[in-house]
């Protein structure tokens, strides 16, 4: 029987707090019943931090008990990719090229979470420095829905975390897709905000002018509630009073989607007419290029972020990751150059289609959970090729999973105007109940 703490959100554990039906120490209770119920088929966690997690339990309920209210996120338990760094707690980046680094600071992410009196819950399992391959000795995070098939990457961890009903809310890194994916996959919400919204400073770089942190979580009030304690400098957001939503044509139909993806999708855009959600077809370049231009543009910053631990440790690393550090070094400049200014044009392209709608819409990823996480590449039947538009553009993107019967859970995504992050997760959460 599943303790009926393990599914409740964010909102409903703070409310349980302050009416003392409960406390920190028994949801961290129950989250480590679930944990010892999954682990290890889901293989989700590389360090769960049991004694600290529960230290600062008795903490946070000391403090509740005493009216210290830190605000909504206090006592909540949150996992962290094992790519952030958390003071005294080694970070693995689950590779053998590097020795664990004991990390002497806080990312700045954590810091935040800790000044809002969440409760940092373990590190999370990764694809090896979020490179899009699982290392051998650390293993693929495996899908709470269908524990055969992969949690995505390279956020699997925390997806699968908080699909598993492990923690409430997650981090996760954003490069080309990695905690969009894994939400979809697992049925979980996952949000990549606008570019530098959120702190890198802690976070092990991968691409640096694409990287993003990312939050996954159970639903879109909880994923707001954490970006406004990461970021206290977002801006107030406007509901339109009648939404106009731009369905990317080259996406939404893309010959890689499967049919029970596409089942949901139309299902979900015929709830949300219904509701007098205004829907209009927009063009967005295609799928193919985009992802062609983002791996042009990733691959050479990887290799470079990376040469110097490869030129040491290459023996170390996974044989694919290995082989995609070697096609970064070999990648020709003008290529990296010609997809840096691709990528200006692009942005500018998707900021005017923003005058004339409030939101993208698109498949997360045109296919549900495969056995196992697919290579990186800008083929037709890539998972980025439906994810890139936003990484490349630094606009703020938010996965939702959509009404399934039966099945593996399939993500609906929402990409809104560079900045225009509380707009967006406004608008969406609106929305969330439709789909």
């Amino acid at each position: 029987m599943v303790d009926p703490l393990a599914f409740l959100s964010v909102r409903a554990l703070a409310e349980g707090y302050r009416a003392g039906r409960f406390t920190p120490n028994d949801v961290c209770r129950c989250a480590m019943d679930q944990l010892r119920g999954w682990e290890p088929r889901l293989n989700a966690f590389i360090d769960p931090m049991t004694d600290e997690m529960m230290r600062q339990a008795d903490e946070a309920t000391r403090q509740l008990a005493r009216g210290e209210d830190k605000g909504p996120l206090h006592g909540i338990p949150v996992a962290i990719k094992d790519i952030i760094d958390v003071a005294g707690f080694a970070t693995s980046y689950a590779t053998k090229a590097l020795t664990p680094r004991l990390a002497a600071r806080d990312a700045d992410c954590v810091r935040r979470l800790r000044r809002a009196g969440a409760i940092l819950f373990g590190k999370t399992n990764l694809l090896e420095f979020a490179y899009g391959i699982a290392h051998p000795a650390f293993g693929q995070t495996n899908n709470p829905c269908d524990p055969s098939r992969t949690a995505g990457g390279s956020s699997g961890g925390s997806a699968a975390a908080v699909a598993a009903g492990i923690v409430p809310l997650a981090l996760g890194t954003d490069t080309g897709g990695s905690v969009r994916a894994p939400a979809a996959y697992c049925g979980v919400v996952g949000l990549k905000p606008s570019y530098g919204l959120l702190s890198l400073d802690g976070v092990y770089p991968l691409s640096p002018s694409l990287d993003h942190l990312g939050i996954l979580g159970r639903n879109v009030q909880d994923v707001a509630l954490a970006v406004a304690a990461l970021a206290p400098a977002l801006s107030e957001s406007t509901e339109p009073a009648r939404p106009c939503l731009g369905m990317a044509r080259h996406q939404w139909e893309h010959p890689a989607m499967q049919p029970e993806v596409r089942i949901s999708m139309e299902a979900a855009a015929r709830r949300l007419r219904e509701a007098g959600v205004e829907i209009i077809e927009i063009d967005l370049p295609a799928p193919e290029a985009m992802a062609t231009a983002l791996l042009d543009i990733l691959l050479p910053e990887a290799a470079l972020v990376h040469a110097e631990t490869f030129r040491q440790a290459e023996a170390g690393y996974a044989p694919g990751t290995a082989a995609q550090i070697r096609a970064g070094m070999s990648l020709p400049a003008l290529r990296y150059l010609a997809a840096k200014a691709q990528q200006e044009r692009w942005t500018a392209e998707l900021n005017g289609i923003f005058a004339a709608v409030d939101a993208v819409i698109a498949p997360t990823v045109p296919f549900v959970a495969p056995d196992t996480d697919p290579a990186l590449s800008a083929e037709g039947d890539d998972e980025i090729l439906t994810l890139t538009h936003a990484n490349l553009t630094g606009a703020p993107s938010v996965s939702v999973p959509c009404r399934r019967e039966g099945g593996l859970p399939v993500g609906l995504q929402f990409t809104g105007p560079r900045g225009g992050d509380a707009a967006l997760l406004s608008l969406v959460r609106r929305l969330e109940p439709l789909l």
